[in-house]
């Protein structure tokens, strides 16, 4: 069955004919003539999730793993906006989103219509193209439509299929969101057996990016003269870069490669712990570490001591190589190259020469006292948020996919080795608390395996609606870092335990989420001390017949001077 409205059915053939067949929707009325389109297509697998703003996250965790578009379907109104975090951290993190709003002609806009908002371009600060649809009226006598009705019927049509088809390719090429906005005539819930168009179909381009020969002698020639490169990775998609271009890379004494947890590259020689490095470094020390260039892969860079020290040592140039984009994050930056990293690597790199450096073996053997210091450090400090990452990072398998929240559980994590293969996630585009969960959902369904998301108290309470939907796997855990509130602000400098910090920036609160767990039939356990979460950690990991969370409560008034003194300890 189809959809009687023709916008429609517009809209369904074209999302399957581009291979989007995956479509969460959230209930409402106004949406219906696109709920009964994609549901009662065979080839659709349609979700229905309330909230729509875990319905948007959901599907953005969808897309992480896929890594083509999954659409969100929402009703008009304020429905739509709460669309808004997860479009924005789509557009930051390149996931392709496909955002379908059901809205009101344009004659019920601003005259106190239920459900009614300004919708066009709504997203247009942060969408990669944004759709707006003309409505048609269906009038149920084709012999009573005079030729002039008729023609603009056909031209909404034409008009139609090409914005559509333009939004799709938009979001499979440059891989972000688009918005497509739907005003829909009552009625809304006709169905017909046939449908009353075939839209054509405009595939997408696929662009090829070139390297120029001139730039590529000119970045030779500073690269085979520079005696101190350096090579940072941020958020990157697991096997995005091959593992022979680090072998490769760091066969040159001149290159030093520094990663972010979540760039899931892993190699002996890379160093994995950026803050561990430099956090203890003096001036002088920053001066030998400083790089002639800086060649910068990935995404966006959790660390700010790292964008600090380059923004004040900066190098002579910096490249960034990435198809889409490059942040001038570190105010230097040189070239942009439009290039597929894989694809730069290949062509650069067999003409680059070896150079007589002891630059990547200096900060190596520094790295190596380091994670000595880090070890005797962990033995000498009470239970605490250090040590329960430090436990938990340890007892995850290395087949787990790991889902981090944002504030505190990325940059602990950050301190800690992980295992080679571990995959890790985490929202850094818009780096914001919310939505953690429900990414975290969306990514397990897709990806299968084994699923562990750590997040703190604040992240997790705050998109507890997460939780509702009928999508969780067996196989997902969750675990949660309970100090009570927002504990990553007692670092800050010049806090203080007074009333005012305590409820407007740390935020305390005595909740735990064991009612939670009830209502959505997880599994719960608690842990308050090492030896107690030594336990808990294993056991979750023997059970994966039903979903677990693991709920850790840690000193609220400690973490912060353990986390302090950590710094101070490799002075």
């Amino acid at each position: 069955m189809y959809s009687k409205i023709p916008l429609s059915q517009t809209i369904v053939a074209l999302c399957e004919a581009k291979g989007i067949k995956k479509i969460i929707i959230s209930p409402g009325s106004r949406n219906a003539p696109l709920t009964i389109g994609f549901t009662e297509h065979p080839a659709m697998e349609c979700f229905s999730i309330v909230d729509e703003r875990c319905a948007a996250f959901f599907a953005l965790g969808m897309a992480q793993q896929l890594k083509e578009p999954v659409a969100i379907v929402c009703t008009s109104g304020s429905a739509l906006l709460n669309y808004y975090p997860a479009i924005s951290e789509a557009y930051y993190s390149d996931i392709p989103l496909v955002v379908i709003s059901a809205d009101r002609p344009i004659e019920r806009i601003d005259i106190g219509d239920g459900q009614t908002i300004r919708q066009k371009d709504v997203f247009e600060n942060h969408i990669l193209y944004s759709a707006n649809l003309y409505s048609e009226i269906v009038l149920h006598e084709l012999e009573s439509q005079e030729e002039k009705v008729l023609q603009k019927q056909r031209e909404a049509q034409k008009h139609n299929e090409r914005i559509i088809n333009v939004a799709l390719n938009k979001a499979i090429e440059n891989k972000g969101p688009v918005h497509i906005n739907a005003p829909f005539y009552e009625p809304l819930y006709d169905k017909v057996d046939k449908p009353s168009v075939i839209p054509r179909n405009i595939p997408p381009e696929k662009i090829i990016y070139t390297f120029a020969e001139d730039l590529k002698d000119e970045m030779l020639e500073l690269w085979n003269s520079s005696k101190r490169k350096l090579v940072l990775i941020g958020v990157s998609t697991p096997g995005n870069i091959r593992e022979q271009w680090i072998d490769l890379l760091l066969k040159d004494p001149s290159v030093l490669i520094l990663t972010e947890t979540t760039s899931n590259v892993y190699h002996p020689r890379i160093i994995n712990c950026i803050d561990q490095l430099i956090a203890p470094l003096k001036e002088e020390e920053f001066e030998v570490l400083q790089p002639e260039i800086l060649l910068t892969l990935g995404g966006l860079i959790v660390s700010k001591k790292i964008k600090a020290f380059l923004r004040k040592y900066q190098p002579k140039a910096h490249w960034h190589i990435d198809e889409k984009k490059a942040f001038d994050t570190y105010f230097c930056l040189t070239e942009h190259v439009k290039m597929n990293p894989n694809a730069f690597f290949d062509v650069f790199l067999s003409r680059t020469k070896l150079l007589d450096s002891n630059y990547q073996k200096s900060w190596i053997a520094i790295r190596e006292d380091r994670r000595i210091k880090h070890n005797t450090y962990i033995k000498s400090i009470p239970f605490s948020d250090f040590i329960a990452y430090s436990i938990i990072l340890n007892k995850i398998p290395r087949t787990a996919m790991l889902q981090l929240s944002n504030s505190s559980t990325i940059r602990y994590t950050q301190l800690f080795s992980l295992k080679k293969g571990q995959t890790v996630f985490c929202n850094r585009g818009t780096s914001g608390i919310d939505g953690s969960t429900s990414t975290a959902i969306g990514a397990a369904l897709i990806n299968k395996t084994i699923t562990t998301l750590i997040t703190g108290d604040l992240s997790f309470f705050y998109d507890s609606n997460g939780l509702w939907n009928n999508y969780i796997p067996k196989n997902f855990k969750i675990i949660v870092i309970n100090n009570n509130g927002g504990g990553i602000f007692r670092i800050l400098p010049g806090k203080e335990d007074t009333p005012n910090f305590n409820r407007f920036f740390e935020t305390t609160h005595s909740l735990t989420a064991e009612h939670l767990c009830k209502m959505y039939n997880f599994e719960y356990s608690v842990a308050r001390d090492e030896n107690e979460l030594e336990k808990e950690v294993q056991k979750i990991y023997e059970n994966n017949e039903s979903p677990q969370l693991l709920e850790v409560f840690t000193p609220r008034k400690d973490n912060d001077k353990i986390l302090i003194d950590y710094f101070k300890y490799f002075i």
